[in-house]
């Protein structure tokens, strides 16, 4: 069927609903598999509802269901990315078509790093009016079967819930019930989906009329009260967000203020400016929604995507609390889920373009400090995957080594770690460093590194020691202590601590000389992992009840 699988190539696209009729026709069946999202939602700390500002992202990019809805890939050139996920906290996929499903794709990488995924249900225009007729004014029963099919569909799919954005007029018989669907939408949500969420977007008002309010105030607050969240518009002044605090008391985090990157109409700041209307925001404790991100990308073309895409959300970075990894083992290669080749062990084994978000790697953080260090995207030389994470900066005169945060961590540490790295040293000068990895510990008083007699470290960093051969029986699994190969040096080691708690992973470039002069260094990081020794020996769970189906022989 057509809505299931391009009718060019045959391959499983995503896809969307349009109108009441096919929502409420919507069933579960064996041609929509492909669709279901195959990563669960990554814990994270803190968790979404602590007490903090929170900062979504809401896609929208030509219509949506671009390259994207391609479930098993595409050879697309240059196609747009996000991977600053340790920077957000909710994912939003926009279109116009009535109901949006988030292309699985996107669904999978963001679970993979911790970002639940919200789909848009939105009506407007005279065709809005009268499907929102159809479903509110005909009372309970009728928009009980709409919020019933819509947790149905995120449960099937397995992404985290909706934006509704009912963007036309109501009757007063809509509108009075608008509010009683919110609240079973929401609860539906919640029990259908753990974590599940339904955010309001700010444009009717509770008298049925479509005016932006760009703030939450008496004319909306009855739909904020109902849900889990409200999305402001995005022509705000200052004025309004402290109005907005004041209001929402203490669910000012579930605020989502309104940021057009496109900086269309009477707006703070966008673009290469959207730190302007962040630290306003930020300084009313409210959360902020930047909408359209993808400005980077079609405004400022796609040839210097990842450089400007790291700019822009570099000039953010101190506008938005990042999130820890809480669960090993951690394992990256850190791809984007696309490439100009493809490589394998280091070696380039397939020229040629590729996109597929769901083969996305756990993303670091993406450090910058201002001509001191970059941290990029190289696609031009990867270990496993399309990229590698490429580490640029200087050593300062009379200093020894730089340390680049890669993950910040919160869990209790195993007794035993394994860690290993695979990096290629480049620059006039690759023998002039050492590279290793650094472990840090939350203050404890109780933390303490190996033997019993060791004593604690006072500044809690951790240096895991350097094993040259794996220990035996995990020979096969960390071959990486001496795989190394195409120019990319292996390393692996171990690290036993005892009442820790987890809290950095860092790369250190250390000078092999003292000098008073500046140092410059460029380093590729290939792969990174951090295992718990305890669970690396035990045999991974057996495949059992394989099914092959559709099979089409060449």
């Amino acid at each position: 069927p057509a809505r299931y699988f391009d009718t060019k190539t045959t391959e499983p696209i995503s896809f969307f609903l349009s109108g009441l009729e096919e929502l409420l026709a919507w069933q579960p069946n064996s041609n929509d598999e492909f669709n279901v999202s195959a990563v669960p939602l990554a814990k994270r700390q803190p968790p979404l509802h602590s007490r903090r500002p929170r900062t979504l992202v809401c896609h929208d990019m030509g219509g949506g269901y671009l390259e994207d809805r391609f479930i098993q890939g595409t050879a697309t050139r240059n196609p747009y990315v996000f991977y600053h996920w340790r920077y957000i906290d909710i994912f939003v996929y926009f279109s116009h078509h009535t109901v949006t499903i988030p292309p699985v794709v996107w669904t999978n990488a963001a679970h993979r790093n911790g970002v639940p995924v919200l789909g848009t249900f939105i009506t407007e225009w005279t065709d809005g009016e009268k499907l929102c007729e159809a479903f509110l004014a005909g009372g309970e029963e009728a928009y009980g079967a709409v919020a019933e099919q819509l947790a149905r569909i995120a449960q099937h799919y397995r992404f985290d819930g909706w934006l509704v954005n009912i963007e036309n007029t109501l009757s007063a018989a809509a509108v009075g019930n608008l509010p009683f669907f919110l609240r079973d939408l929401t609860a539906r949500v919640h029990s259908a989906v753990p974590g599940g969420l339904v955010i309001w977007y700010d444009s009717v008002l509770k008298d049925g009329a479509l005016k932006w309010q760009n703030e939450l105030n008496d004319e909306n607050k009855i739909f904020f009260d109902a849900c889990d969240g409200l999305f402001t518009n995005y022509n705000w002044k200052e004025g309004q967000l402290e109005h907005t605090q004041q209001l929402a008391g203490p669910r000012q985090n579930d605020v989502y203020v309104g940021v057009d990157v496109f900086a269309r109409g009477d707006v703070i700041g966008g673009g290469f400016d959207t730190d302007k209307s962040l630290r306003l925001i930020r300084q009313y404790g409210l959360s902020a929604a930047i909408f359209a991100p993808g400005w980077v990308y079609e405004h400022l073309g796609k040839e210097n995507f990842l450089q400007n895409e790291n700019r822009f959300w570099g000039l953010l970075a101190e506008y938005l609390p990042t999130h820890s990894i809480c669960t090993l083992p951690l394992t990256t290669s850190f791809s984007l889920g696309m490439g100009t080749s493809t490589f394998l062990d280091g070696k380039d084994e397939e020229s040629g373009p590729w996109y597929d978000l769901s083969a996305q790697d756990i993303q670091p953080l993406y450090p910058e400090l201002q001509g001191r260090l970059s941290t990029s995207c190289c696609l031009q030389d990867a270990w496993c995957g399309g990229s590698s994470l490429q580490l640029q900066g200087t050593v300062p005169p009379g200093e020894e080594r730089v340390a680049v945060r890669l993950f910040s961590l919160q869990m209790p540490a195993p007794p035993k770690l394994f860690l290993t790295l695979l990096y290629k040293l480049e620059g006039p000068q690759p023998d002039d460093f050492t590279v290793a990895l650094e472990v840090t510990t939350w203050d404890s008083g109780t933390c303490l590194e190996g033997n019993p007699t060791s004593l604690p470290e006072p500044n809690r960093r951790y240096h895991p020691r350097f094993l040259p051969a794996p220990p035996p029986g995990l020979a096969k699994l960390l071959a990486a202590c001496h795989r190394g190969s195409h120019g990319w040096t292996s390393r692996c080691y171990e690290l036993e601590l005892q009442d820790c708690s987890l809290r950095d992973v860092s790369v250190i470039m250390s000078r092999q000389q003292p000098s008073l002069e500046e140092t410059s260094f460029t380093c590729l990081l290939g792969e990174v992992r951090v295992l718990d020794a305890a669970s690396v020996g035990a045999s991974p769970p057996q495949v059992h009840s394989m099914m092959a189906s559709q099979l089409w022989w060449q």
